[in-house]
């Protein structure tokens, strides 16, 4: 004979297991007869949506790389954390990391070697991990009106794990940047659009701009560099960008659009290079003034989708360079967030 209550609880163990926690709590609240369970209380408001986080541990000075979730607007999310070892002497810098399609944090830490970067300079790295469930990929829902703007969807999502993460281990609020590849670079461009308070500057590979598509048909012409001109201005933060030339998964016109989103910013200089392995590229270098954040464009002269520089541990990576993770973090650091 069946029992009710048995079943429930075994939904509500497996949907933990799986990261739908708001899901399980309900499975739990039907076991114990609609009774509801004690709140939790708000940790943080962001444009009226309030965001439950639990205690967090404090920093130690030993190095960890852990995984944990975190919920907010009613979606929760797994997350990897890498924290250098100590001791501090400063408040540390964060980079927020955004994996492709196909993807998972660890996948995505070991093609760009962001982990080995932050040992040595001593910043912390947050990866949030899109779940099968919210794309059978593992995309970022970039190309979905509900995930685009400021409150809602995956940008307050990513932008309240990025609050919680500054909180428990005391990150340099001028120094937390977010960046990406392919849907993790659009889904970056759209977060920094949204919270131009929160990043100081992002990064973006083989992505596409803000606005670039609402649909899955307006996605897919995107990518293929069919989709019209879209308002500039949209991002209000510096923003470096690398695209390979030879990309048929996203067409190289989205880097140019990109750049454009910052509304048509002067270009200073162009510089034709070729890095150790062979990769030609030409790097275009754009104003910073009052009206237009500071921008560079590496154009990759030959490459496809690919991490720029990446490491044959992970996946979509080119090995030839150059290296995507050291001139972000140059352009990074290079521009903290103003007051």
């Amino acid at each position: 004979m069946k029992n009710p209550f048995q079943d429930l609880l075994r939904d509500a163990t497996r949907l933990t297991q799986i990261g739908r926690l708001s899901e399980a709590t309900a499975a739990i609240q039907r076991a114990l007869g609609g009774q509801p369970l004690a709140k939790a209380t708000p940790d943080d408001v962001l444009d009226g949506c309030v965001f439950e986080t639990p205690a967090q541990p404090q920093h130690t000075d030993a190095e960890s790389w852990r995984e944990a979730s975190h919920t907010a607007v009613g979606l929760t999310r797994a997350y990897k954390l890498y924290v250098p070892p100590g001791p501090r002497a400063s408040p540390p810098a964060l980079i927020v990391m955004l994996h492709g399609c196909t993807q998972n944090p660890d996948d995505f830490a070991a093609g760009t070697a962001m982990n080995a970067r932050a040992r040595e300079q001593g910043f912390c790295v947050l990866y949030p991990a899109q779940s099968q469930d919210a794309n059978p990929q593992r995309c970022w829902n970039w190309f979905k009106h509900s995930h685009q703007t400021r409150g809602r969807g995956e940008t307050a999502l990513i932008a309240s794990m990025t609050q919680a993460v500054m909180r428990e281990q005391g990150i340099a609020p001028q120094r937390v940047y977010i960046a990406g590849l392919s849907a993790g670079g659009a889904m970056a461009a759209l977060v920094g659009a949204a919270y131009p308070e929160l990043y100081a500057a992002v990064g973006v590979h083989s992505g596409l701009a803000p606005g670039a598509a609402a649909s899955l048909p307006e996605a897919l012409a995107a990518m293929q560099g069919k989709a019209g001109a879209r308002p500039s201005g949209a991002l209000q933060v510096p923003l470096i960008v690398f695209h390979g030339d030879q990309d048929t998964t996203v067409h190289p016109r989205n880097g140019e659009q990109l750049i454009a989103a910052l509304g048509h910013p002067t270009l200073t200089r162009q510089e034709l290079g070729v890095s150790p392995r062979g990769q030609r590229y030409t790097r275009s270098v754009y104003v910073a003034d009052p009206q237009h954040p500071a921008a560079e464009h590496w154009l990759l002269h030959g490459a496809g989708h690919a991490w720029s520089g990446g490491g044959v541990a992970g996946s979509y990576t080119d090995t030839k360079g150059p290296d995507a993770t050291g001139e972000m973090l140059r352009f990074f650091f290079e521009h903290p967030r103003r007051a």
